[in-house]
């Protein structure tokens, strides 16, 4: 099951290892897809935050879920492999596509009369969906597959150990490509402004560089409780 396993526990056969192993994988694979859809549709809401005074957030909401997205390839990078990480990476590409379908399909069938939502309401939530996607899928590319060779890179030059440090030194150059990338692209769309580009790439590079150093715990808790039931050292993955 794994590919050097220190002492398996006896409670669990290789079918039920197998089963189980699968089963986390997918419920890491899912939660990384509803965190990057959910990014897509919520975007154009934008908030305030000011945690210490005279330091000030102004970001889009679409910000919250998505160091998840990374958090995960992490943790099914660490766990998996590098292989499985790509694989919910593309994974996450078509979700993203097919949610851009159905938002389009949507939007070409006219409301009924006593529809809550009228085409009007349906289009300013999202009317600039297509965009969104368009500039986000393009972004997540770039930063997804950087995000994983990253990772791998690290693991490999420090044998497995230093989590830690590959979990930042890959996450933190993948976010700034990922912002970077997004707003340059929402704003040559005409969606954002060109005079907000500076001050939400330099905000949004420093909030999710602070959630990926928040992230870090949450990752070797995250690894330990998977390698858990398969008796795995730091730095194996589990073979599915």
């Amino acid at each position: 099951m794994s590919q050097t396993p220190d002492t398996p526990s006896p409670m669990l056969t290789d079918a039920r290892k197998k089963e189980l192993a699968l089963r986390i994988f997918l419920i890491l694979a899912a939660l990384f897809i509803a965190s990057l859809v959910a990014c897509n549709l919520i975007f154009r809401k934008f908030f305030h935050w000011t945690p210490i005074d005279g330091l000030t957030f102004e970001q889009s909401v679409g910000l919250l879920p998505y160091p998840v997205t990374f958090l995960v390839t992490d943790l099914i990078s660490e766990c998996f492999g590098k292989k499985k990480a790509n694989l919910v990476v593309i994974s996450g590409l078509f979700a993203s596509a097919f949610t851009l379908v159905i938002i389009t399909v949507s939007q070409s069938i006219p409301a009924a009369d006593w529809s809550p939502v009228s085409n009007a309401e349906f289009d300013h939530v999202f009317g600039s969906t297509v965009v969104a996607v368009s500039a986000s899928m393009t972004a997540y590319l770039l930063a997804q597959f950087l995000d994983v060779r990253l990772f791998h890179y690290w693991k490999k030059l420090t044998n497995g150990k230093k989590l830690w440090l590959r979990n930042n030194l890959s996450t933190i150059p993948s976010q700034f490509i990922d912002t970077f990338a997004v707003l340059f692209l929402m704003c040559a769309a005409g969606q954002i402004q060109w005079e907000l580009f500076g001050t939400l790439l330099f905000y949004g590079v420093i909030f999710k560089c602070v959630v990926a150093l928040f992230d870090t715990p949450l990752v070797y808790l995250g690894s330990w409780l998977i390698r858990r039931p398969f008796g795995l050292k730091l730095g194996e993955e589990i073979t599915l």
